[in-house]
């Protein structure tokens, strides 16, 4: 199998998953249309309601997105595809790459639905406004890929699809997908120390001009160093199992 027709073959294999695609796009897309449109006057950290709420459901929807590249790498290993791709020509970077760039393409088109439907119910913002708010997004998000790849070489495919809908909405919920968690204290320190947190602020980010401040991609960097090498260590004794 050459690597254009592996990556061809995962893009196509996840635009069929209906599970995921249910969990990464629908249930933010009805949850934002359902609540927004009743709080189009409420303003949350001194931006319109529709605007942060938008924002919140795309930074669930495109997390459960990235994620679910980890419920593909746990139903191959379980059926044993995996151990057959080791001994073809397929490099183990382009295997990852294909699972990536399907998990961001699952992303971004949640982001793109959320942010057609922010327009519907008069989130307004000008053309790099757009291009920050979802550039911080997808910034955002490689953590949480890394955590994805992580927990398919650690967790069976009968007990992920329950992980990573527990893990991306407890993330959503603690980063004030939903609502702020906390406005100050102790409480919110602990969740600027989350990368979902920074997420759901792309979209202050994108109003206020400018990008994060380097508290944010202090904290970025520092999950997607951590997370790298966890899944690198996972991979390896994964692989030397089977």
């Amino acid at each position: 199998m050459s690597q254009a027709t592996y990556v061809r073959f995962e893009i196509i294999r996840t635009i069929r998953n209906r599970r995921f695609l249910i969990f990464s796009l629908i249930f933010p897309l009805i949850l934002f249309l359902a609540i927004a449109s009743e709080n189009k006057s409420v303003t949350i950290d001194g931006i319109g309601f529709p605007l942060y709420y938008m924002t919140g459901m795309a930074a669930w929807g495109s997390m459960t997105a990235i994620v679910s590249t980890g419920g593909r790498i746990a139903q191959e290993r379980q059926v044993g595809w995996t151990r057959q791709l080791r001994i073809t020509p397929l490099k183990t970077r382009t295997y990852f790459g294909a699972k990536l760039l399907s998990g961001y393409m699952m992303a971004v088109f949640s982001i793109v639905v959320l942010s057609l439907a922010g327009t519907t119910l008069g989130v307004r913002l000008d053309a790099a406004q757009w291009l920050t708010m979802g550039g911080l997004i997808l910034v955002g998000l490689i953590p949480i890929a890394a955590l994805g790849i992580m927990l398919g070489h650690m967790i069976s495919i009968d007990t992920l699809g329950p992980v990573i809908g527990g893990l991306t909405s407890l993330l959503a919920l603690l980063g004030g997908a939903f609502g702020p968690l906390a406005k100050s204290g102790i409480l919110l320190t602990i969740v600027k120390c989350l990368p979902s947190y920074w997420i759901v602020q792309a979209g202050k980010t994108a109003i206020g001009g400018g990008g994060w401040p380097a508290e944010a991609w202090i904290v970025l960097a520092i999950w997607t160093i951590v997370l790298v090498r966890l899944t690198a260590q996972v991979y390896r004794r994964d692989t030397k199992r089977l």
